[in-house]
């Protein structure tokens, strides 16, 4: 079982930058691939990012690439979203999830991953 606690969620203005934290517990962690998921209001979980355990393969939903980028520190159990250029079309609760099963490339459906943290809200204003 793995524990995932997101953190650096907060109000922008458009054009800045946030960096989201997710920390997982658990010795584990190093062998599970990544994903970050986002919620706005009214719409469905979405694809954001992904990141293999090893760190060698990313994945970025189009509406974010170029702007976000996804790492992880596995000494420190603990994946990042670095978000810049924010626009408001990217406010939503944001979500890590982690996939035991380290699926090759890693998956960009929600349904591939087993635990889920409890999100965090970030707002971009205009």
């Amino acid at each position: 079982q793995v524990q995932l606690v997101e953190s650096g969620g907060g109000l922008v203005q458009a054009g800045n930058s946030l960096r989201l934290s997710c920390a997982a517990s658990g010795r584990t962690f190093s062998t599970y691939n990544m994903g970050w998921f986002r919620q706005a209001p009214g719409k469905e979980r979405a694809f954001v990012a992904a990141i293999t355990w090893s760190s060698s393969i990313t994945y970025y939903a189009e509406s974010v690439k170029g702007r976000f980028t996804v790492s992880r520190d596995n000494a420190k159990n603990t994946v990042y979203l670095q978000m810049n250029s924010l626009k408001p079309e990217d406010t939503a609760v944001y979500y890590c999830a982690a996939d035991k099963s380290a699926r090759y490339p890693p998956s960009t459906t929600s349904r591939a991953y087993d635990y889920w943290g409890q999100g965090t809200q970030v707002t971009v204003s205009s």
